[in-house]
């Protein structure tokens, strides 16, 4: 029972080029990326990986990315990545786009062991209708579009047919983690953690505070640990802020000033 496994590179040594990764995070929130780091060390590539967003240039999901890693990724946003831009646009990289909610409930369905439903998200767009490019040729134009879904009428309303996403790995970052492998998430860094968790054959936890079987209340746990197959104690974490803020009032308390380099204070798990 006890999924502790003593680093980051144990944990993902079985890991092998080819493989599909459902992987946590949203912006630069909640994001494994000591895991993600020992993937780029150990040297595997052609991954095909599943996230909100790719990270941003050379950190998160993009050090994999300026590092050719990736084949294809399916994801929500794409912005503030300009190496994603260029690989994408010379034809290097595979992208399959989807809405947001939709990219989520498919990770949740995988979990559940739903194999696909119907959304009304995407019908009428290129989302249901096909079109959408996944692959440019690297001169302008399209060298692969996604298909056409099927779409079917309920109750007077079209819905379009999304399948299932279920990976060969999940990588996820939680506050806390105990031995048997339950987790428990703080605030905005749950974001598609729980889901990508889910969705994994194998789930590897990177834990910020590793606590013993019994000290975490069971009410408070997000990801049971029956989801979980390894677990990493990784204490010192880069964390980052996205966004630069400076309040520009005087009439409230000192502004907090943060940079993109920067890692944000010990502890804080929220986006400015």
């Amino acid at each position: 029972m006890d999924k502790v496994v003593p680093s980051a590179a144990e944990a993902v040594a079985d890991v092998v080029s080819g493989s599909s990764l459902a992987v946590g995070g949203f912006g630069l929130c909640g994001v494994p990326v000591a895991l993600i780091a020992a993937l780029l060390e150990s040297g595997v590539d052609d991954l095909e990986t599943v996230s909100n967003n790719c990270g941003v240039d050379a950190w998160g999901l993009g050090m994999l990315l300026t590092a050719k890693r990736i084949r294809r990724t399916t994801g929500s946003y794409v912005g503030e990545n300009k190496e994603f831009e260029r690989q994408f646009l010379g034809g290097e990289l595979e992208v399959e786009l989807t809405p947001q909610g939709t990219l989520a409930e498919r990770l949740r369905a995988g979990g559940a062991g739903i194999p696909a439903f119907f959304t009304p998200a995407g019908v009428g767009t290129q989302v249901a209708d096909g079109g959408l490019p996944l692959r440019y040729d690297g001169a302008g134009g399209v060298a692969l579009a996604s298909e056409p879904k099927e779409t079917r009428e309920f109750d007077g309303l079209t819905y379009v047919l999304e399948r299932a996403i279920r990976t060969d790995f999940a990588l996820v970052h939680a506050r806390y983690g105990d031995r048997h492998g339950n987790l428990v998430y703080a605030k905005s860094a749950a974001n598609f953690n729980p889901l990508c968790a889910a969705a994994g054959r194998v789930t590897i936890a990177q834990v910020e505070q590793l606590v013993e079987p019994g000290e975490l209340d069971p009410a408070t746990v997000h990801t049971p640990g029956v989801f979980v197959q390894r677990v990493v104690h990784v204490p010192d974490l880069d964390k980052r802020v996205e966004k630069r803020t400076v309040r520009t009032t005087d009439t409230a308390a000192p502004a907090a000033v943060t940079s993109d380099a920067a890692p944000a204070a010990a502890g804080d798990e929220t986006r400015p």
